[in-house]
């Protein structure tokens, strides 16, 4: 049984289907499993989706539809067991420079060193980046995000959001080829988050980032997504993958398109077949 998608097309609104741009990631036919009791359990089932440059594509599903393993698997962090991943159309056999992820906990910082210690060091030891530009890009980043009077803070002297907003500047100052970002916000109060939502989108439209964003809420997804890649409850196969082209914030386009996102989650929430 084949799932509901076309992979190298997506489908817009209406169900046009649209050929996006060359692809930097792919995966084809991805999945994952994890060890039972009794054996491997499936958590990801074949599920194909790409990422072209500049583009800001979210998968959404409830708990347990293999989201996180799907972003670990892109990080190089998790082997599959089926498919394929390739980045520029070169295999991925483990994590790299080329794709930096940014997670939830707000203990991804190094404690002994400053904010802009913390973004400055990958860009001088990975990026092989002079003490001179790397602080300039540091310094760029933080203040991006509103750091600028933070610059010399330690991460026990920081907020929770601070120290988010730290990881989303020291991430695309390493000019990545995709931005991975696995629920960066869950664990923020409302107003906090939607400050990271704000900031979040400013710096990936200045610097336009590639991005894989992971959540489950469809509010933020429609919010920050380009393209949406929706999937199934356990074990996690595509449902669909559509664009939010012309779902404004406080319009009814984004209502709209929002409540069609949750009625295929929970409503319709299976694959079919093609």
């Amino acid at each position: 049984m084949r799932h509901e998608h076309v992979f190298g097309q997506f489908a817009g609104r209406g169900g046009r289907r649209v050929r996006p741009p060359p692809p930097v990631l792919k995966a084809q036919d991805l999945t994952l499993t994890y060890a039972g009791p009794k054996g491997p359990n499936i958590a990801v089932d074949r599920v194909s989706l790409q990422i072209a440059w500049g583009e800001r594509l979210v998968l959404l599903g409830q708990s347990g539809c293999g989201k996180s393993s799907i972003l670990k698997a892109l990080a190089g962090f998790l082997k599959p067991v089926g498919g394929t991943i390739t980045l520029h159309g070169k295999p991925v056999t483990g994590p790299g420079p080329d794709r930096i992820v940014v997670f939830q906990e707000f203990d991804q910082l190094l404690p002994w060193k400053t904010a802009v210690q913390n973004v400055e060091f990958p860009l001088r030891k990975a990026r092989g980046l002079g003490k001179a530009e790397a602080r300039q890009r540091t310094e760029d980043a933080l203040e991006r995000v509103g750091l600028t009077r933070a610059l010399t803070s330690f991460p026990h002297q920081l907020s929770g959001g601070m120290k988010q907003r730290v990881a989303i500047a020291r991430a695309p100052a390493m000019k990545p080829e995709v931005l991975l970002m696995d629920e960066p916000f869950a664990a923020l109060d409302a107003l906090t988050r939607e400050r990271l939502q704000a900031d979040l989108l400013r710096v990936a439209e200045e610097t336009r980032a590639t991005l894989l964003f992971v959540t489950r809420s469809i509010e933020e997804a429609v919010l920050i997504g380009t393209r949406l890649h929706l999937l199934s409850s356990h074990p996690g196969r595509t449902i669909r993958t559509m664009t939010t082209e012309g779902a404004v914030p406080g319009e009814p386009s984004f209502a709209q398109l929002s409540q069609e996102v949750h009625e295929l989650l929970f409503q319709g929430g299976v694959t079919a077949d093609v």
